[in-house]
């Protein structure tokens, strides 16, 4: 900095100006006493928005699904009390790799020199708690003093961005208004430079095997999102004439009406000609790959010895690993090196059987509502699933430009509703698609006020079935502790603001659904299905009766008969003894119709 210009400003200003610079219009949060110094910078300044939010959680969630969106989010919360109640969020953006900078509004910095006990603390004397505590869910954290403050806080926000990944910073209440020496010129987001000599080896030694197989593929995972070569991917594909699959995390990273796309690979959960594709290439090229039990159709999935690991900064080939490049320059060097095939045979994977058109007075069920969806689908909408049924979603065939949102490695529940708030937050201009069970619904639901008092305009699909859909898979089919307590969800909008102008529906047959699925998106749109306890997606089902053999083992519950919920296909000759799945679903009062 000593060659650079200068110039003085306060610790906050000077935060909140590297923040704007970073591309962060918004900050979510909470206020406490701690962290109002910084908030009241923020209101005079006008530099960022402030997104107030009900809880500190959901404040996580909505820096996450904003960060989704626009590159980099960040959430504002004081000591102690409001960085554990968002650790749970800064977690899932550590799971799935996404950058969102916690600030948090700590106790004096006065207060930790003269060792003054303070409330928001374990009341031990000890000041490094939290820190140490954010140690596991973050890569970077640090305390800014006045003499660090214009080192770390660039540090910290430049490394969120350049790892995808989130972290940690405490900002003490007295030192906002201090004055220090900082760098005139803006933060510059960019990466470190290759090393020129790595570069160039690892280009050749990528191209040289794409070159010789016969039988190349990609692999995606959601990594390819996160930095932003899902273009690059898609060049190489189709210069190489190589198929392309995705882990389900990176569900929409690759365009699915792209030629070629295959679907989404999940070793024996998979398409048999996306499997094939995959598990016989001679020289599968893997994007970030990360493979957990969920990701990898509970561990049957099989990539090819020899397979090429690319990820942010470093790559495996062979035996060969490459550190010092970033997954941008390598993809592009790459694509310039290799030759165009034109003559490769294309792999092809048969297309879903459309379902019969139920009748419409027909009872709503999870097959005819899934079919209704698939249609409602436009190219552009941003798409949001949580933990249960609505997993059903990572079937559905999704036009161009549509962007998923989930917390497919972290699986919180709840997740989506806070999501929905920050990437709307993010990108107004898209229609945004919530699909969200009744059970995750309830951990988060509050935040609906905020996005109502933004006056934003998303589509809600809720399907009310009286409890957790997914569990009843593990155990507990019929047991009180999956079931939860049934709320008139549909008049939640005008309860959270009376003079919303929210359209409300509670549907419970196939005709019903269609006539809301025509209704103008000029207001939010909520929509309560209204579905049978006993009914669920196969494929659901299935996942949860084997994770529950995976969790539980051999002497777990889960073998006592009519314990699980199973697929009814499967359920109706399966003995007291075997270890295959089942479904199920619950019942609401007698509303149908829009709310008024």
């Amino acid at each position: 900095m000593s060659n650079s210009p200068t110039q003085r400003m306060t610790i906050g200003d000077f935060l909140l100006r590297r923040l704007e610079e970073a591309g962060i219009r918004h900050l979510f949060g909470v206020p406490g006493d701690y962290n109002l110094t910084l908030l009241q910078q923020l209101q005079d300044t006008g530099t960022l928005k402030w997104i107030g939010t009900t809880g500190e959680l959901t404040a996580s969630y909505a820096a996450d699904g904003y960060a989704r969106l626009n590159g980099l989010g960040a959430l504002l919360v004081t000591n102690g009390v409001g960085a554990l109640s968002a650790i749970n969020g800064v977690g899932g953006s550590y799971s799935e790799h996404v950058p969102v900078i916690c600030i948090c509004g700590s106790i004096p910095l006065r207060s930790i020199d003269r060792g003054l006990g303070m409330h928001h603390t374990m009341a031990d004397g000890t000041f490094d708690h939290f820190l140490d505590t954010y140690a596991q869910v973050t890569v970077a954290r640090a305390r800014i003093t006045p003499r660090n403050a214009a080192t770390e806080i660039d540090r910290l926000i430049l490394t969120a961005w350049r790892e995808k990944l989130p972290v940690y910073m405490e900002l003490p209440s007295d030192i906002a208004y201090l004055e220090i020496e900082v760098p005139a010129e803006p933060l510059v987001l960019a990466e470190p430079a290759s090393d020129p000599e790595r570069l160039r080896s690892c280009i050749a030694a990528i191209a040289a095997r794409l070159s010789a197989a016969t039988s190349p593929a990609i692999l995606v995972d959601a990594d390819a999102d996160r930095f932003g070569v899902a273009p690059e991917l898609m060049d190489l594909a189709a210069k190489m004439q190589a198929p392309v699959a995705v882990i389900n995390a990176a569900k929409a990273v690759i365009d699915e009406t792209f030629p070629h796309y295959l679907g989404i690979y999940g070793g024996k959960a998979s398409e048999p000609g996306v499997r094939e594709a995959i598990e016989s290439s001679d020289c599968l090229f893997s994007i970030g790959h990360r493979p957990i039990e969920v990701t990898t159709g509970d561990f049957t999935a099989s990539l090819p010895a020899d397979t090429i690991h690319a990820r942010g900064h470093s790559v495996d080939v062979g035996d060969e690993n490459y550190q010092a490049v970033t997954l941008k320059e390598v993809l592009r060097g790459v694509i310039d090196t290799v030759h165009p095939v034109k003559d490769r045979a294309q792999h092809h994977v048969a297309p879903a059987v459309a379902g019969t058109q139920a009748n419409g007075s027909a009872k709503l069920t999870q097959a005819a509502y899934w079919r209704a969806i698939q249609s409602y689908v436009r190219p552009g909408d941003v798409l949001y699933v949580d933990n249960g049924t609505s997993f059903v979603l990572l079937g559905l065939k999704l036009p161009k430009n549509c962007t998923f949102i989930g917390s497919i490695n972290w699986g919180s529940i709840g997740y989506s509703v806070g999501a929905l708030l920050g990437a709307l937050t993010a990108a107004p201009h898209r229609r945004h698609l919530l699909f969200v069970g009744d059970g995750s619904f309830q951990v988060t639901a509050q935040e609906l006020s905020t996005i109502l008092r933004h006056d934003h305009k998303p589509v809600i699909f809720l399907i009310n079935n009286g409890g957790y859909a997914i569990e009843r898979g593990y155990i507990g089919k019929d047991e009180p502790y999956n079931d939860i307590a049934n709320w008139s969800y549909a008049d939640l909008p005008k309860v959270l603001r009376p003079d919303t102008s929210a359209r409300s529906f509670v549907v419970k047959t196939t005709g019903d659904l269609q006539n809301v699925l025509s209704a103008p998106n000029d207001a939010m749109i909520f929509v309560e299905s209204i579905m049978d306890p006993h009914d669920a997606p196969a494929a659901v089902i299935v996942s949860s009766n084997k994770g529950a053999d995976l969790d539980y083992g051999p002497r777990g519950p889960q073998r006592r008969d009519n314990l699980q919920l199973r697929p009814a296909t499967l359920d109706a000759g399966r003995s007291s003894e075997g270890n295959t799945p089942a479904l199920q679903m619950p019942k609401s009062e007698e509303r149908i119709g829009e709310i008024s």
